[in-house]
């Protein structure tokens, strides 16, 4: 039985293939009696199969048959509004094409628990698997599995063996800081999501070869985790410098921590600081004052991958191309023209 942490789980596709010393793509041929395995490498594959007692579950009949009419989805549990409104995009899109969509989901980034989700959906007998996570490391486990099932990431993840549809995380950061110096601010200060995530990682770049292609001076970033607690927090520390007069935010939930904290400390959304957010979440427009941000276009990268993934699993001999779709800045009432010089600060 293989173990995770403290507990048991049941054993998984990679368990299988590691005590066989094959390829978890080899065990997935193996269990959907695929012609071109050696006679060897099918004992091998069962003898595993029968030491460690894994169930195939709905694995063998869908395999065998080749058709689920189902796609999986691994993604961080998470209450974020971006993580719930792509679900959103995934599931319109598979639902009009015929297909259910079986969610795993993971409470960390450690590339364990990722497998892990992987595995069971793959023990599912899905056609194929939608990756949602901010990964940045990948593992021999994953590329495996990637390799068995046909894998498509969205934004946050890479591995050899996937195709991806991203938004231009860049270009984001360049569309905020563009548009804060456009309305005459010297510099732009930056909060910045988590480090171990793809999209803020980007997001910081780009904020940051922004402001030098302009000749400006590059403040120290700060650091949140997406959480309106976090953007507060950080707000309480920017709103006591009295330079900051522009503030790129990497998400509006962020954001709207980041507003409170400013008000709090007297100091005016956009009078004294401009701020911009992320994501264009329903409850941006009605922020007080309205928040401008940078939109993400979530329900097109949910029809995207959908269409990209059935795609891969009818030719996975395919070379994967990426897919690409640009955010879109939103204007509203939280940005304004700077002014005439920093105001004093209330302690």
């Amino acid at each position: 039985m293989a173990k995770q942490g403290g507990g048991q789980r049941p054993p998984g596709m990679t368990d299988v293939a590691r005590a066989a010393g094959v390829s978890a793509q080899t065990v997935s041929r193996v269990l959907s009696g695929h012609p071109n395995v050696r006679e060897e490498t099918r004992a091998e594959v069962l003898a595993a199969v029968a030491r460690l007692g894994y169930r195939r579950n709905n694995a063998a009949r869908m395999l065998s048959s080749g058709r689920s009419r189902t796609i999986g989805v691994v993604t961080l549990r998470t209450t974020f509004y971006s993580r719930a409104a792509l679900m959103s995009g995934i599931e319109g899109a598979a639902q009009s094409v015929g297909y259910a969509v079986s969610t795993a989901t993971t409470a960390s980034l450690d590339t364990f628990a990722i497998e892990s989700a992987l595995s069971r959906l793959t023990d599912q007998g899905v056609e194929g698997i939608i990756l949602s996570v901010p990964l940045i490391n990948g593992s021999t486990g994953l590329e495996e599995l990637t390799r068995a099932t046909p894998t498509l990431t969205i934004d946050g993840s890479r591995t050899d063996a996937t195709e991806v549809v991203a938004v231009d995380q860049s270009l984001t950061a360049t569309l905020a800081t563009r548009h804060l110096l456009d309305l005459g601010h010297e510099t732009v200060w930056h909060l910045a999501g988590p480090a171990e995530w793809l999209e803020a990682a980007s997001r910081r770049d780009g904020w940051r070869r922004t402001l030098e292609a302009a000749g400006r001076t590059v403040p120290p970033p700060l650091e949140g985790d997406w959480s309106p607690a976090s953007g507060y927090r950080a707000g309480l520390v920017l709103g006591r410098i009295p330079d900051v007069t522009a503030v790129f935010v990497a998400s509006d939930e962020m954001a709207f921590g980041v507003v409170r904290a400013l008000r709090e400390l007297g100091r005016r959304v956009p009078e004294d600081v401009s701020v911009v957010g992320v994501d264009d979440i329903e409850l941006a427009e009605y922020c007080a004052p309205p928040l401008t941000t940078v939109a993400q276009p979530f329900a097109q990268m949910g029809e995207l991958a959908v269409s990209h993934l059935l795609r891969y699993i009818a030719a996975p001999e395919t070379v994967p191309e990426p897919a690409s779709v640009e955010p879109r800045l939103v204007v509203r009432a939280s940005t304004a023209a700077a002014a005439a010089g920093p105001r004093a600060v209330r302690d």
